[in-house]
């Protein structure tokens, strides 16, 4: 394996690109469309300062390429860059795709890679370090979410097919990647399971927690 970094590991944050109409949808009945923005780029930069704060590399990958700087992106790239962090694109159809695509890169230069929602401000730093180190003994540790998926999926092996016809979005996304991780030959643990925001109560909730 190439081993080109100091570091074992790097976080890999998964974002949408910021448009107003676009993400936290599920908000939007509460807060409208500006509102469920405004608490999209909160989140984001929630889950940044989680990653950051466990001292592995962390890596931001926007859903699309980066356009307007100085618009509803400004705040999140303004963090990036005065933390001097890369930005990368999510290449491929399905959300299984994007992920797979983004471990198998990132461990051509690290010995662990580890993929984290922007929605997920519950998977804080102890919580993601302890992720890095299951790794050491299992191909793949995956962050059970309450929702039925997860808020956080990890790897030291990756296999072609890991993460196809999953039903994203869905109460069985967990079920569905254990039963391809199975297939594919891997051995994977699960962590304890954290909340992501995506329904009012949920951002109720991560308010409670600021």
């Amino acid at each position: 394996m190439s081993q080109s970094s100091p570091y074992s590991a790097v976080f890999l944050q998964f974002a949408k690109w910021p448009e107003a109409g676009r993400v936290k949808t599920r908000l939007m009945p509460e807060l409208g469309a500006v509102g469920a923005l405004d608490a999209h780029v909160r989140l984001t930069l929630a889950v940044l300062d989680n990653l950051c704060a466990t001292g592995y590399p962390v890596e931001f990958w926007w859903d699309r390429p980066v356009e307007d700087r100085h618009g509803d992106a400004a705040e999140i790239i303004e963090e990036l860059d005065g933390a001097g962090l890369a930005q990368r694109i999510q290449e491929g159809g399905t959300l299984g795709e994007r992920m797979h695509r983004a471990l198998s890169q990132s461990l051509r230069s690290y010995d662990r890679a580890l993929v984290v929602g922007s929605d997920c401000p519950s998977v804080d730093p102890d919580y993601a370090r302890h992720a890095v180190a299951c790794l050491a003994d299992y191909d793949v540790v995956l962050g059970p979410s309450d929702d039925g998926g997860y808020v956080l999926i990890g790897a030291s092996r990756v296999a072609e097919g890991m993460l196809d016809d999953i039903a994203w979005g869905t109460p069985e996304v967990l079920v569905q990647t254990r039963e391809r991780l199975e297939a594919s030959g891997l051995s994977y643990c699960l962590l304890e399971p954290r909340w992501d925001v995506d329904e009012p109560e949920d951002w109720a909730r991560f308010l409670r927690t600021c």
